[in-house]
């Protein structure tokens, strides 16, 4: 992986803290490097799990237990986002837990 795809598998994982599943999909439509859009497979997958969560934590509100879940999945998703851009600009390749395979390699 050249350094141009490090950055740009690294800004796509960042965007995901920024803009959910919008910037990792921009990225995984895009490009046309492989390294790169295995990651933005990654993150576009672990997005739109995070958007599952985020609406069954909303349905749970109800029951006082969503607002616990609501905090707790933000803060995994900008610690999943962080391990996940400084592997990526190690060159390595991180699967998120927690994470549904909506897009397969």
């Amino acid at each position: 992986m050249n350094s141009n795809d490090k950055v740009l598998a690294v800004m796509t994982h960042v965007l995901g803290i920024f803009t959910g599943f919008i910037g990792p999909l921009v990225v995984f439509l895009v490009t046309k490097s492989k390294p790169v859009k295995r990651h933005a497979r990654n993150a576009l997958n672990w997005q739109l799990s995070r958007l599952i969560y985020t609406l069954v934590s909303v349905v749970l509100v109800l029951v006082l237990v969503g607002f616990v879940f609501l905090m707790i999945l933000s803060l995994v998703n900008l610690v999943f986002c962080i391990i996940a851009a400084v592997r990526a600009g190690n060159g390595e390749e991180w699967e998120y837990p927690l994470s549904i395979r909506f897009l397969k390699a």
